[in-house]
């Protein structure tokens, strides 16, 4: 009785223990590896899909220590075109103050006249997914919805525009701005429809999670009954 005792013992122990593991290891590779995404809106599309659930690269850039924005260890920095899943931008303060009416784009530091709208875009609570467009070092401008990076057009093959108006700032003309080292400029591949570095400034190095690299479910939730499961986008790779 005693022995079978003991034995009930051991496997409720050795259970106990590969569960303990099992999610240690699930832990450690969320946070150092791999981190499931499911896109919510459609300011990436067509790259990407309401409903899309995507995978993200967690240590291409670089590590990070647990619980830190510190990296420890840092690998190639982003490139134009990578897509990035990033946290919010910013900190309690005012980090850009934008006014369609006429033509105001301000930044950390700039005087804000009394009398002038501005719109304060921060969502602490979410994670966002947008396309590199510039890095350190490099001055985007934007002119009638035509981006420019050092001068230079921007090849904008992945782009869709769906407000045929032009003039709104600084959503269709911005700068000439150039961005800090060990930051991006991130802009949505739906032009019309993303609330980017045109509204709320640069992403830091630190605020970066990831890059998205692969599409590994796409739930179509206005489909039809026959149509949920976009099967013709698992596995695709994100470009």
């Amino acid at each position: 009785m005693a022995k079978n005792k003991n034995i009930r013992k051991s496997k409720f122990r050795e259970y106990t223990e590969a569960i303990i593991i099992a999610v240690f290891l699930a832990l450690l590779i969320r946070a150092f590896v791999v981190q499931a995404f499911k896109i919510p809106s459609g300011s990436m599309l067509e790259t990407l899909q309401i409903g899309d659930h995507i995978l993200v690269n967690k240590f291409v850039y670089g590590l990070k220590f647990p619980f830190s924005d510190n990296k420890f260890l840092i690998f190639n920095p982003p490139k134009k075109g990578d897509v990035i899943v990033f946290s919010f931008p910013g900190n309690k303060e005012i980090q850009e103050c934008t006014s369609f009416s006429n033509n105001l784009s301000a930044r950390v530091g700039n005087a804000v006249k009394r009398g002038n709208p501005f719109y304060l875009f921060r969502d602490d609570c979410r994670d966002f997914i947008k396309r590199v467009v510039g890095v350190g070092g490099d001055k985007i401008e934007i002119k009638n919805k035509k981006v420019y990076i050092n001068s230079v057009p921007l090849d904008e093959s992945y782009t869709i525009y769906k407000d045929n108006d032009t003039g709104a700032s600084p959503r269709d003309n911005f700068g000439p701005f150039t961005v800090p080292r060990r930051s991006v400029f991130v802009m949505g591949d739906n032009r019309d429809q993303s609330y980017d570095s045109r509204f709320w400034g640069i992403v830091d190095m630190s605020e970066i999670k990831g890059k998205a690299f692969i599409i590994y479910w796409s739930w179509n939730g206005a489909g039809g009954l026959l149509d949920k499961v976009r099967w013709d986008r698992i596995g695709d790779a994100i470009k």
